[in-house]
């Protein structure tokens, strides 16, 4: 599966769970990036910080057979980490988003925004 498609899984999996305002920005052509995409949502309680971050591990394990590389913030939820190497999944709760603005950090990057109707 190409990374075009497990962007979408991810994406899928985030809403699934209700992921509010789920995008990615392709940080391919950034020299400076650490990745090649990062996908971004929010939620409004640890719980569903949790409940989201769980759902995008199993799909990608069920759907394109990729276990996360290491994942960091699971004490806490108020911000997860899921780190695949070549993508890195941020799932924040909603006043740590709004507090860390992580897309403003990469405004030059090409971005997607994903709902219930894609």
């Amino acid at each position: 599966m190409d990374i075009i498609n497990e962007v979408k899984v991810i994406a899928d999996a985030m809403l699934e769970k209700k992921g509010q305002d789920v995008l990615s920005l392709n940080l391919s052509k950034i020299g400076t990036a650490i990745s090649d995409y990062f996908i971004v949502c929010n939620a409004d309680s640890g719980t569903n910080v949790l409940s989201i971050a769980d759902n995008v591990e199993d799909r990608m394990i069920e759907k394109c057979k990729r276990k996360v590389i290491r994942t960091q913030g699971r004490e806490n939820a108020l911000w997860v980490i899921l780190d695949y190497g070549d993508i890195v999944v941020h799932v924040f709760q909603t006043a740590y988003r709004a507090f860390y603005r992580i897309e403003d950090l990469w405004a030059d990057a090409e971005r997607t925004d994903y709902s219930d109707e894609n």
